[in-house]
């Protein structure tokens, strides 16, 4: 099976049924079907081909979701990009998977057009910008245009692709500091779904509300959800303004909502008996862990709604969730492995280990990414043979302990990426930003805990000599460089850093110090 074919199949069966909502805009599966199919068609007359990678740069909104079953349908692979990123990650990530087609729109545009020179665009569709315009010899195009054009055909282009090639790239931050492109195919991420599915016990009565950026993959499976069982989604921005979501939960009756522990700690300073949510059948949390007080808080203002704690990667989407009726029991277990999946924990030296002993997860399963995109070393790091021959299994980096009954409880990373926000941020893209700050001598970057963002960065700052800065210049200079999630939350002065024998930063005394002081 294909991921279109998640569209295709419940534009067949509810082809009336409403499958998007955002803003006020109702969109039908039939609605999408035509447009995707339009587009799609639009795509391959541009010159896209099969395994051609074409990158999604919009807000959540409908042309985004149009986009990517699209974009599948013409046999390619999409990219999406968080809709903050800014112009020198853009131009990163273009050139590296080296685009074909860009989707966006004429905002974004105008802030990446430099970006564009030299790359390997075949072809960019642009909302709000007059057909026909060009840029560098490549035409532009306009997205609204093709989306209603009847003279373009609304029926499905020929297949071009199977279960094994890939549908997507996925862009996470790497230690290196470069984004590294998790390489999902169909089956991938269709198993993902199927298996989450089954857990969640979704189907076509679901109403799923989703905040959370197409960027991150905790919030674009919600819309292969719903288009897999002929659900509904609701597609909102962001969670800017709660109560005018909270109404909207109401409103449209959401059987299901996605969190990050960000958005329930924003929950828990409101007044949640305003709202009525008899109709919301469960809640979940992936990204970071969720703190502990806060599933406290909403078992008891909810005591209704199903709560499901979550763990997964980019690389493998998800590995375990906690069941509902776990939640008082072990509240601080991420759970046991989901459908169709299995995980095991090992030491350094690559053994077994059990019960009460921490060590590194390790996953196997058709969920499991095909490896990093053109970046061999990297991935021979995390995919390494496991049991059986003909396979290679995930190792994620992450350290966890078990149970006697096998539920899992985070312990921590091996590697000194920080998660905030349901995001993974590398410490060293924060730091390349600091050092290009003038009278900026020394910077580190670490992770410290935070009940609202999981983890919360922390810049660390040793100034040139003579040198005054401020924590306003810096959190100024960062926002303009960076993507929001990633702009440091705390920043710190000091005449110099603690260093280890070797001469490096001791980031390990700098998180000690940190956590001694909070």
């Amino acid at each position: 099976m294909q991921l279109e074919e998640f569209l295709e199949n419940s534009a067949r069966r509810s082809g009336d049924k409403t499958a998007l909502v955002v803003g006020e805009r109702r969109l039908t599966y039939g609605d999408i079907e035509r447009q995707a199919n339009r587009l799609a068609h639009g795509l391959i007359a541009a010159g896209v081909e099969r395994g051609d990678r074409v990158m999604v740069y919009l807000e959540n909104s409908v042309e985004a979701i149009v986009a990517v079953f699209a974009i599948l349908k013409a046999g390619a692979v999409f990219v999406m990009i968080n809709p903050t990123t800014k112009a020198e990650k853009f131009s990163y990530i273009l050139n590296h998977c080296r685009a074909a087609a860009l989707i966006t729109d004429g905002a974004k545009l105008d802030s990446i057009r430099h970006c564009i020179a030299g790359s390997a665009l075949k072809a960019v569709f642009a909302e709000a910008l007059a057909d026909g315009e060009r840029q560098n010899g490549r035409r532009i195009l306009r997205l609204e245009s093709i989306l209603v054009d009847e003279g373009i055909s609304s029926e499905p282009p020929p297949k071009r692709s199977i279960d094994m090639d890939l549908a997507a790239l996925v862009y996470t931050s790497g230690s290196t500091g470069h984004p590294k492109g998790v390489m999902i195919t169909h089956l991938n991420a269709v198993s993902a779904a199927h298996s989450i599915i089954a857990y969640l016990e979704n189907s076509a009565d679901d109403v799923v509300l989703n905040v959370l950026p197409l960027s991150f993959g905790y919030g674009l499976y919600q819309a292969f959800m719903m288009f897999r069982v002929g659900g509904t989604l609701i597609l909102e921005r962001s969670f800017t303004y709660p109560a005018a979501i909270l109404g909207r939960i109401v409103r449209e009756r959401v059987t299901g909502f996605p969190m990050i522990p960000t958005i329930s700690a924003m929950l828990l300073q409101m007044d949640l008996s305003k709202w009525d949510f008899s109709h919301l059948r469960y809640l979940t949390n992936a990204g970071a862990a969720m703190p502990l007080d806060h599933i406290a808080k909403i078992r008891k203002l909810m005591p209704h709604v199903k709560i499901y704690s979550m763990y997964g990667q980019t690389e493998c989407t998800r590995v375990t969730y906690l069941p509902p009726d776990q939640i008082d029991i072990r509240p601080g277990s991420v759970g046991r492995g989901m459908p169709n999946q299995e995980h095991y924990i090992v030491d350094a030296a690559g053994n077994r280990v059990g019960p009460g002993v921490v060590g590194e997860l390790v996953v196997r399963g058709s969920h499991v990414m095909k490896g990093y995109w053109e970046m061999p070393t990297e991935t021979e790091k995390a995919l390494r043979p496991g049991l059986f021959p003909w396979e290679k299994v995930l190792h994620t980096g992450d350290l966890f302990k078990t149970d006697a009954e096998g539920y899992l409880y985070f312990v921590g990373r091996k590697d000194d990426i920080i998660k905030t926000r349901g995001e993974k941020v590398s410490p060293r893209e924060v730091e390349d930003v600091l050092f290009a700050l003038p009278g900026v001598a020394q910077a580190a970057v670490i992770g410290v805990p935070d009940k609202m963002l999981g983890s919360a960065i922390k810049a660390v700052i040793v100034p040139r000599p003579g040198v005054r800065l401020t924590e306003q210049e810096v959190l100024a200079h960062c926002a303009s460089r960076l993507d929001d999630y990633m702009v440091p939350k705390f920043v710190e002065f000091r005449d110099e850093m603690p260093t280890t024998a070797s001469g490096k930063v001791a980031k390990l005394i700098l998180s000690e110090q940190a956590r001694e002081s909070i």
